[in-house]
């Protein structure tokens, strides 16, 4: 009896050693604080599309402790929390290493709501943090290596694109334009500032020479490169009602509002041409400056009709006008219309160091105001706040 009770235990113990060797739901014990990241990660990584195919960062990590021999597979994993609650896995292997490209960053840069436009509030720096997991077998143990956590940076784009328009300025001639009229010499230019859009500010009249009539140039000097008012209808654009068909041998434009300075656009996107009040184009201390007197005769020693000179970008006040050294010639600028306390003279302008214009002196009048002194005509005059220049073009 003893020995079959003997020859039965060992019977026993070797079905049991087989049970063990075929059993799928084996447990191995790891030892988590040696499975750990291997590779040196950068301060920071900054990412920029143009470098999106380049390599970001190849994780590497060694292999996990777990007594024995066995199949093991890892998942790169990344959160945004940083406490893996949001897991996402990045890529799965049976190596040892995963590499991601600057692209792959960049993607999970957006999905943690980071951007490069200086203009929104969402930050342009981050931190996203990377884990590996590992699993045995098949559903057996699961460890999981040390947390590295990586500053993502994409660079701030302070740059503005050029805009895109298919002419870099449009021309714009004809008897309702009022400082063009039908001549090349001195035509009203809008240009290119956005995708497929035109903008400027145009002085329109609608009674120079008997009609307000005018028409739109791609090129300069090219009377073939117009296009009239059906040109632009026929094309579905929307058109302000000052504008009308002239009727003309031309069908060209027709303004048809009150004479006035106007911010025009032409949107080949939406299709719309519009006008709309001065506006400045740029950067100043002011959206604009004042001009009244006697040496501006579209304007005179009256708040009626004071003459415009809009902020063009750069603390630049430009703009065309027509001046006149009759009656005496004498005109001043102002910061604010009606205001004459806002007025700024010759002296006043000499004193901050502007030179200007020969054509201008100190009239030597009780409040000392400019005088102009050249030929009666109409010119470009630029107020430059910036390199202190007062010039007639």
């Amino acid at each position: 009896m003893k020995k079959l009770s003997i020859l039965g235990l060992f019977i026993f113990a070797l079905i049991s050693f087989n049970s063990c060797e075929t059993e799928d739901d084996v447990v191995f014990i790891a030892n988590q604080a040696d499975f750990a990241f291997t590779n040196s990660f950068s301060a920071q990584y900054v990412l920029t599309p143009i470098a999106a195919q380049n390599l970001g960062e190849r994780f590497t990590w060694n292999t996990p402790d777990v007594g024995v021999p066995t199949n093991i597979t890892y998942q790169l994993q990344r959160s945004i929390a940083g406490d893996f609650s949001d897991a996402v896995t990045v890529g799965a292997t049976s190596s040892n290493e995963i590499a991601i490209t600057i692209g792959d960053m960049l993607v999970i840069a957006a999905q943690a709501g980071l951007d490069s436009d200086p203009n929104t509030e969402n930050p342009n720096t981050g931190q996203v943090s990377f884990r590996v997991r590992s699993t045995v077998g098949d559903g057996g143990l699961e460890t999981y290596s040390n947390t590295a956590v990586l500053t993502l940076v994409l660079p701030e784009d302070t740059t503005t694109a050029p805009a895109v328009c298919d002419h870099d300025q449009l021309f714009l001639v004809g008897a309702g334009v009022k400082f063009a009229g039908w001549s090349w010499d001195t035509p009203q230019v809008i240009n290119c500032s956005g995708n497929g859009v035109y903008t400027g500010n145009v002085a329109f009249t609608n009674n120079v020479d008997g009609d307000g009539n005018f028409r739109f140039f791609s090129t300069a000097t090219d009377w073939g490169s117009g296009t009239n008012f059906p040109g632009y209808a026929n094309d579905g654009y929307t058109i302000d009602s000052r504008f009308e068909d002239a009727q003309d041998g031309d069908n060209n434009f027709l303004f048809t509002g009150a004479s006035g300075l106007y911010f025009l656009t032409i949107d080949d996107i939406n299709k719309t041409i519009t006008l709309d009040d001065p506006t400045p184009t740029g950067s100043c201390d002011l959206d604009q400056l004042w001009a009244v007197g006697a040496g501006l005769p579209d304007a005179g020693w009256s708040w009626d009709t004071p003459i415009q000179f809009m902020c063009e970008g750069n603390g630049v006040y430009q703009g065309w006008v027509n001046l006149s050294p009759e009656n005496d010639g004498n005109f001043r600028f102002f910061n604010t219309a009606t205001d004459w306390g806002s007025g700024t003279n010759y002296p006043g302008f000499i004193s901050q160091g502007y030179t200007i214009d020969n054509r201008f002196q100190d009239a030597q009048d009780g409040d000392n105001n400019f005088q102009f002194i050249g030929t009666a005509g109409q010119y470009f005059l630029k107020i430059d706040t910036i390199n202190k220049t007062i010039t007639l073009e």
